[in-house]
């Protein structure tokens, strides 16, 4: 039922307001309407929260237009609900005087017409029972203005006045202009402090609203809609774990140095390609060529010793002379395998990943010390670091994709080989090396590149995948509380 203003309730015989001034009531002409008006307007604009705002138009409203008692009221879930009383210090909406008030407030709404006790003479019939009541409490006359915003009906204006004060048609065209201008502002400070969830709430009634009023084409389009979005959430798709990931050569050997000694010459630094028993770095030779001279004249000595005892046929000094070069020879084989062994070669064609000692030429060095680290360089093997959350469902055999910082144009298939079942701390992660091969190669790879690496890991639905990081959060959550 649209709303009707007071002039249409009493047949259009009730006279317009003087465009200046108006008086009514039986009062003395007061200031113009849009002054007063906007008088209103400021006391409204200038409190910071919604309550203060409604009590502040309520108070106003009732000194300015001589009315005892102004209540404002705001639907709440179909029913008018009071926000604000004029006069009132100590608020209480569940009282008996404000239930009585949205009682009335409800009886207009539910008519969606402004209702007046007593009538204006002439209106047309109106339910007003809760405004009788409202009246008599008073023992005057009762009146209350829905208050409309986007032709929308969201609260109501009561007021109530003295016995000798009635109010008359040009009273309720002025509450009514008032209702038009002022409560729109009431609305949006009261929606601006509801919770969020209320909002969202009421938008979506207000879709649905107009999804239900809508043209046909209209809700066939948006129930295609919503069956496509709820099987792209609930049918199953590909589920990939990500991970980062690094190359390695499948066979790594380090090699280190033979015995103590002085750095003298390097012949690869990381990067370069060698080949089998190809030189890669020596050591110092000056103090085993110098020990080795020292055995060899010992040697010899004691040779000649032990031969000068076999001719003078003295059998003890022979044995003692043969034992110690024995002991010379022995120290000499040595000697000449330290000497072999400063040369350190490359055991297998392969690339330099590892020590650059171009720097420290000349520098001491300990026995079994790490000098060059060197890697099959045709041969790979992929490094994924699964997060510990992921790592369950891993198994041997999957496939996956790995795409890479130097090779970013094209991702390289791979193939789960070993999940390992430690874990690796670094960098404050927890994770699992999964070992992967490649089944396929690329040019310029090579060991050291690092990407990103997919593995499949069976299909799920997308609102699975979307939520179970907080399903698991959740229910660890859950578990340390001890729910």
């Amino acid at each position: 039922m649209p709303l009707r203003s007071a002039s249409e309730e009493t047949g259009g015989r009730a006279e317009a307001p003087a465009p200046r001034v108006i008086s009514f009531g039986g009062a003395q002409p007061v200031a113009p309407l849009a002054a007063r008006i906007l008088q209103l307007q400021s006391a409204v604009l200038a409190q910071e929260t919604f309550a203060e705002a409604a009590a502040a138009f309520a108070t106003e409203s009732a000194a300015m237009f001589g009315f005892e008692r102004v209540a404002i009221g705001f639907r709440d879930r179909g029913n008018a609900r009071v926000v604000a009383t004029s006069h009132t210090a100590d608020f209480q909406a569940d009282g008996e005087l404000f239930r009585s008030f949205a009682a009335a407030m409800d009886e207009s709404l539910d008519q969606a017409a402004t209702v007046s006790v007593p009538a204006a003479p002439g209106a047309r019939p109106l339910v007003t029972l809760a405004h009788a009541q409202l009246a008599r409490r008073y023992g005057g006359a009762a009146c209350t203005v829905p208050l409309v915003s986007r032709e929308k009906m969201f609260g109501a204006l009561t007021l109530v006045r003295a016995p000798d004060e009635p109010i008359g048609a040009e009273d309720l065209a002025l509450c009514e202009h008032v209702g038009c201008i002022v409560g729109p502002i009431l609305e949006l400070k009261y929606d601006a402090e509801r919770p969020w969830y209320a909002r969202v709430a009421r938008n979506m009634r207000r879709i649905s609203q107009r999804i239900a009023t809508g043209s046909p084409a209209l809700k066939i389009g948006l129930g295609i809609a919503a069956a496509a979005v709820l099987a792209a959430l609930f049918l199953p798709v590909q589920y990939r774990i990500g991970a980062q990931a690094r190359v390695e050569g499948s066979v790594q050997r380090a090699l280190v140095a033979p015995a103590d000694g002085y750095l003298r010459q390097v012949h690869a630094r990381p990067g370069d390609h060698v080949k089998t028993d190809q030189v890669l770095a020596e050591l110092a030779e000056d103090d085993l060529k110098l020990e080795q001279r020292k055995w060899q004249s010992e040697l010899t000595q004691h040779e000649n010793a032990a031969a000068a005892a076999l001719a003078r046929s003295e059998r003890s000094q022979y044995v003692i002379n043969q034992a110690k070069a024995d002991e010379a020879k022995a120290q000499l084989e040595l000697v000449e395998s330290q000497l072999t062994r400063a040369r350190v070669v490359a055991p297998f064609d392969g690339v330099i990943i590892k020590g650059d000692l171009s720097q420290s030429l000349g520098a001491p060095l300990k026995r079994g010390e790490v000098l060059l680290t060197i890697a099959a360089s045709e041969r790979f093997r992929l490094l994924v670091e699964v997060d510990e959350r992921d790592v369950a469902g891993l198994r041997e055999g999957q496939s996956g994709t790995v795409a890479l910082g130097a090779l970013s144009d094209h991702t390289l298939p791979f193939r789960v080989e070993r999940v390992t079942p430690v874990a690796v701390t670094r960098d404050g992660r927890n994770f699992f090396e999964v070992e992967g091969a490649l089944t396929e190669g690329a040019p310029g790879l090579r060991p050291g590149l690092q990407g990103v690496a997919k593995i499949d890991a069976g299909r799920q639905p997308l609102v699975w995948i979307w939520t179970r990081r907080f399903i698991e959060w959740a229910r660890l959550t859950a578990f340390e509380w001890g729910l």
